[in-house]
């Protein structure tokens, strides 16, 4: 299938921030009395939105995390992400053969506009990605959602649509939308990611010219 757009997710996809991330909401959410460890919440909140998140810690903590918690975790987020997020290898050849070939692509993402902006910019690729963010925050309901997938995608029929993920969630929304999902499993067998939805699964990124040349 060559499709008339492909929509990337960020997080885990383009940019190797996720460890990141979890390191920095593991100690923020045992700050609150749920002792987790980063790779507990790495499991437990792949490509979940904090909005998603605080039910989960109020159910665990018994009570209501405190006023401006959300707000306060994002900007820490933010400040780790913009010094320490790096690219996922072969992201940028990738993204420049699909410039080549021809094909739109957009980044669709539970991340806000200012995380995907320190990130993109620590790991050189702003430029490349500018005017093709889309953030589930101003889409409507963030994945697993297809919200931002049809957001990302504007006139595109659904249908023309291949969408890139590494989270269930992520495949989980890019269905729903109607899109055709590949998940991205480099550490993994991508199980869960075929249980969601997924039509195939890469090892690498480069094999996504296998399916769209």
């Amino acid at each position: 299938m060559r499709p008339e757009l492909i929509i990337f997710d960020c997080d885990g996809v383009l940019i190797d921030s996720e460890g990141v991330a979890s390191v920095v909401t593991a100690r923020n959410i045992s700050a609150l009395g749920w002792e987790i460890t980063p790779e507990q919440a790495l499991g437990r909140f792949l490509g979940m939105s904090i909005v998603d998140i605080q039910p989960l810690v109020e159910t665990a903590i018994g009570g209501s995390v405190p006023a401006g918690w959300r707000e306060g975790l994002a900007r820490e987020l933010v400040a780790a992400l913009g010094r320490d997020s790096r690219l996922i290898p072969g992201a940028r050849e990738m993204l420049e053969a699909v410039n080549a070939a021809g094909i739109a692509w957009r980044v669709a993402s539970n991340s806000s506009q200012e995380e995907m902006a320190v990130k993109f910019e620590k790991t050189g690729l702003a430029s490349l990605t500018a005017g093709r963010r889309f953030s589930a925050a101003e889409a409507g309901r963030p994945k697993p959602a297809p919200d931002v997938f049809l957001a990302a995608a504007g006139a595109v029929p659904a249908s023309r649509c291949l969408v890139v993920e590494d989270s269930s969630l992520g495949i989980t929304g890019a269905v729903a939308a109607g899109m055709v999902a590949y998940g991205f499993a480099p550490h993994g067998d991508g199980a869960s990611l075929l249980a969601a939805g997924a039509v195939g699964v890469f090892k690498e990124l480069g094999e996504l010219f296998g399916v769209v040349a």
